[in-house]
């Protein structure tokens, strides 16, 4: 996620923030996601089912990257 799209600009009305807070929103999930695996694996040597969790978080946030980086209007970074 990028921290430029934290940053409030002034010229765009509320509504316009709140729609991009909304679209990200599936990919800040997929992140948490990723993070809870992450942390659960770090105190233990992951099994075949814990790598697939693993690869299944992975992949969905680079779903959710993908989705959101085509939605995202021309001339405006995701």
């Amino acid at each position: 996620m990028s921290i430029i799209a934290l940053v409030p600009d002034p010229d765009r009305e509320p509504a316009t923030e709140w729609a991009a807070i909304v679209a990200e929103t599936p990919l800040i999930e997929a992140e948490v996601e990723l993070l809870d695996v992450q942390i659960a694996l770090m105190d233990r040597v992951p099994s075949e089912l814990d790598r697939r969790r693993l690869r299944r978080a992975e992949a969905r946030v680079l779903a959710e990257r993908a989705a959101l980086a085509n939605r995202a209007p021309s001339g405006e970074a995701a």
